[in-house]
C-alpha cells in the first residue's frame, strides 16, 4: 500500500453524525457557530455520498435537556429556531437512524454499542460537533470497543478552535483514528475508506 493508496477494505461501516441537530442556544453557541457554518456544507457531502452508498447514517444528538422529547421533537425544535439553516440541510432522512444522549460521547448511556452489534458495524466516521469534546470522547469511547475509527477533520466543529488540532492528534496518535479530509473517505460497498 503506498502513502496515497486506500486503506484496505475492512468491517462495515457507519457514518456518525454528532449533536448537529442543534438549538444554538447553550453556552458557547456564538463561538460554536461560525465552524459550524464552515463544516455543514461538508457533513451535507459525506451524508450524501454514505446514503449512495447504502452506508447507515446515524444521528446521535443531545435531547436538550428535554427527556420527553423523541428525536422529532428535537427536529422540530430546532428547525423553528433562529439557525435552521443550519440544521435543514444535514436533517435525517426516512433511513436515517437516531440515538438520543444525554452527555459528551456517543456511547454513554445510550444504545449505540448495541446498535451497532446488531446492524455488523465495526468502522465508525464521525463528524459534527464538538471536536474537543463530543466527537473526541466518542473517538475514545469507539476505540476503546475495539471500532476503527475515521474523523474527517472538515466535518468537525470546534468551539475553541485552538484545541481543535490537539484533540485531532491526541485521536490520531492515542486511539488509532485515521485523520483525513472529508473528500478522502469513500464509501464502498458498505464499507469507508479514507486515502492516507
Amino acid at each position: 500500500m503506498t502513502a496515497d493508496s486506500p486503506e484496505p477494505p475492512g468491517p462495515a461501516a457507519a457514518l456518525i453524525v454528532i449533536d448537529m441537530i442543534n438549538t444554538y442556544d447553550h453556552d458557547d453557541a456564538d463561538l460554536l457557530l461560525p465552524a459550524s457554518r464552515a463544516v455543514v456544507p461538508v457533513v451535507v457531502d459525506l451524508i450524501d455520498r454514505a446514503r449512495a452508498a447504502d452506508v447507515p447514517v446515524i444521528y446521535v444528538n443531545d435531547n436538550f435537556g428535554q427527556w420527553r422529547s423523541h428525536h422529532g421533537e428535537l427536529l422540530d425544535t430546532a428547525l423553528s429556531g433562529p439557525h435552521a439553516d443550519l440544521v435543514e440541510p444535514i436533517r435525517p432522512d426516512d433511513r436515517s437512524l437516531f440515538v438520543v444522549k444525554a452527555r459528551h460521547s456517543i456511547f454513554y448511556e445510550t444504545p449505540l454499542s448495541y446498535l451497532l452489534t446488531q446492524l455488523g458495524i465495526g468502522h465508525v466516521v464521525l463528524c459534527g460537533q464538538v471536536t474537543e469534546q463530543c466527537v473526541l470522547y466518542s473517538a475514545l469511547d469507539a476505540h476503546i470497543r475495539h471500532l476503527r475509527v475515521t474523523v474527517p477533520h472538515d466535518a468537525t466543529a470546534a468551539i475553541h478552535p485552538e484545541l481543535a488540532g490537539p484533540a485531532l492528534e491526541m485521536m490520531r496518535r492515542n486511539m488509532g483514528a485515521r485523520v483525513v479530509e472529508a473528500a478522502r473517505v469513500t464509501f464502498e460497498g458498505g464499507d469507508a475508506a479514507a486515502q492516507a
